[in-house]
């Protein structure tokens, strides 16, 4: 019986690991692993945090996100996913493996996101492009390690506005 027991405990907590959010983006949706994607983050946070010497620069402003136009989520976090892919992770470096391993978990994640994103055919208004450019231009005034550096621990922005968006029952 007490092996039952446990079986059914580390079932239960297993499933809490691999369980998704089906995240309403505009006309379509996505499953979105939020539990695994903070689980990695948090490996990263604060050595990404520490590592940052450009502290007065700020790349993802919070107002940025939260002023998404509605009908635009889907585009704009295509478009964020996308930054985070080909500029941010591909450009990230630890000296920790540990670091290393887990933001390239969280570079598959984000990629397999935009793979489900990509079935959505998202339409982007010129605001969402410009908002995204608005990121890209900030990231380039900087030396890219340095830049790559500074977005991953400003991704707290980010899994903060993924986890606040409406979730399909």
């Amino acid at each position: 019986m007490k092996m039952l027991l446990s079986l059914l405990l580390l079932l239960a907590c297993l499933n809490e690991l691999v369980q998704s959010r089906t995240l309403h983006l505009d006309s379509c949706s996505v499953n979105v692993h939020t539990h695994e994607l903070r689980k990695y983050y948090s490996t990263i946070r604060s050595n990404a945090i520490a590592e940052d010497s450009e502290v007065g620069v700020k790349l993802l402003e919070k107002s940025l996100i939260k002023d998404v136009q509605d009908g635009q989520t889907c585009c704009f976090l295509h478009l964020v996913l996308r930054f985070y892919v080909e500029r941010v992770f591909s450009n990230y470096a630890s000296s920790e493996p540990q670091d290393q391993r887990c933001s390239s978990a969280l570079a598959n994640a984000f990629v397999s996101i935009r793979r489900e994103i990509h079935k959505c055919h998202c339409q982007c208004s010129e605001d969402t492009q410009r908002k995204v450019d608005s990121l890209h231009a900030e990231f380039i005034k900087l030396e890219i390690s340095q830049a790559a550096q500074k977005a991953v621990g400003e991704l707290d922005t980010v899994l903060e506005w993924l986890e606040g968006l409406k979730t399909l029952r």
